[in-house]
């Protein structure tokens, strides 16, 4: 099993071979070089805005280019959560962005003629146990009800039409998501965003921002910029340099493994749909099919990724594996690998502007779309000068509870501990 990133075997990446100069005054510089900050300088470029996107290590290097490719509708909380903490009118804006978010990345991939396989293949989201299908039965009239948004049902008799084990009691499928090659997607959107005229800063880690006279000046390791605007783009990679948006930020760890390549039978038997693939569970698993190898992610550890966590997770994800798809007990998994994801305490994304610095931050896992669509419409908003408008701005950002973070997570293994416990409660 070897610790490398199966989606960079795959394509080209932007390195560091040739480094673009780091320009001494831009209208916008953007911290962060994935999807959002890459989403956001095409949209701004095109606009004639000068951009200079400012990474720290290569374009596309972090959970961009890692992730398991899902493009999803829906929130990471429950809708019937929203509607609750948020009131229907604003909960309809939200689900709504994230519709918009799978159409605006068909629309970018169509644009710019980025080969990265998107399909409209939908997602499965299946019942680890009976009372779980039992609450996915009302989520089919409440979606319908209150959404407009057609989901359907697939019982426990008829799952195998859809996924090849008998491990689960039911699913639920939304034919709308999709699905693509998260690191062909990520070299497109980079290569539209220079195209558009934007400038593409790799190796050029913020290490300070000072606000002088409504301009803003910022060091990076490569030499200074000055910008009008800026807007931290960084994810689950929020560092010390914005650091009231770090301690607001959790980064947690995901895992994945992909496996040798099926037979055509053998991939067909295990997901004859090629949906995307995700359970019930708080410490879930998800997974795909990519050029017939079985993608299958996880929480296997809170914490980010490093040697030692990706090689434990390597072994926790081919058992889950195992557990889910019987038939791959003596197939070989190649790779396994880890990313950061961002998650806000309350789980939601959060979008707005704090001491003149824009952002948008906390996807949770379903940020291959939703941050794709909101590092549009956030430099939209930007340019119009009405971000407080933004659905995803208008609800508060919180912070830790009595203020017990400052940006270092030294409570995952407790997070981790509780959801374990509340899976085997459930």
């Amino acid at each position: 099993m070897k610790q490398h990133i199966y989606w960079h075997t795959t394509v080209q990446l932007p390195d560091d071979s040739d480094l673009t100069p780091v320009p001494s005054k831009v209208d916008v510089a953007i911290i962060g070089g994935g999807y959002t900050g890459l989403s956001a300088a095409r949209t701004l470029a095109k606009q004639g805005v000068s951009v200079a996107v400012l990474e720290a290590e290569t374009i596309g290097w972090g959970a961009s280019s890692r992730n398991g490719g899902m493009t999803l509708t829906g929130l990471k909380p429950a809708m019937q959560t929203v509607i609750k903490n948020y009131g229907r009118d604003l909960a309809k804006e939200l689900f709504q962005c994230s519709l918009d978010s799978v159409n605006i990345v068909e629309q970018i991939v169509k644009e710019e003629n980025i080969d990265c396989g998107f399909s409209r293949c939908g997602h499965l989201l299946t019942a680890n146990k009976p009372k779980h299908y039992e609450s996915l039965q009302g989520e089919v009239d409440f979606m319908a009800k209150e959404f407009n948004h057609n989901v359907r049902l697939v019982s426990p008799k008829d799952l195998r039409s859809e996924i090849g084990t008998d491990v689960y009691h039911g699913a639920l499928v939304d034919e709308v998501s999709g699905g693509l090659n998260p690191a062909q997607y990520v070299a497109g959107l980079a290569g539209a965003s220079a195209r558009a005229g934007a400038i593409l800063c790799a190796r050029a880690r913020v290490t300070k921002i000072e606000r002088r006279e409504n301009r803003f000046f910022i060091q990076t390791e490569r030499g200074k910029v000055e910008a009008e605007s800026v807007l931290v783009a960084t994810s689950g990679y929020t560092g010390s340099a914005t650091k009231k948006l770090q301690k607001k930020i959790i980064p947690i760890g995901s895992f994945i493994i992909a496996t040798e390549r099926l037979s055509d039978e053998l991939a067909y038997k295990i997901s004859p749909k090629n949906r995307m693939i995700f359970d019930y569970k708080h410490f879930l698993n998800y997974f795909r099919l990519w050029d017939n190898r079985m993608i299958f992610g996880g929480r296997a550890a809170f914490f980010p990724e490093n040697e030692n966590t990706i090689a434990q997770s390597g072994e926790i994800l081919r058992n889950e594996m195992i557990k889910v798809y019987p038939q791959l007990r003596d197939t070989k998994v190649e790779y396994v690998w880890g990313g950061t994801l961002d998650f806000a305490f309350d789980q939601m994304t959060h979008v707005g502007e704090d001491d003149g610095i824009f952002y948008s931050l906390g996807y949770a896992g379903h940020g291959v779309a939703m941050a794709t669509y909101l590092g549009a419409t956030v430099a939209e908003a930007m340019m119009k000068g009405n971000i407080k408008e933004h659905p995803f701005a208008k609800f508060d950002f919180p912070s830790a509870p009595m203020g017990l973070y400052n940006g270092n997570p030294w409570f995952l293994p407790f997070a981790e501990m509780y959801y374990k416990i509340l899976d085997w409660v459930e």
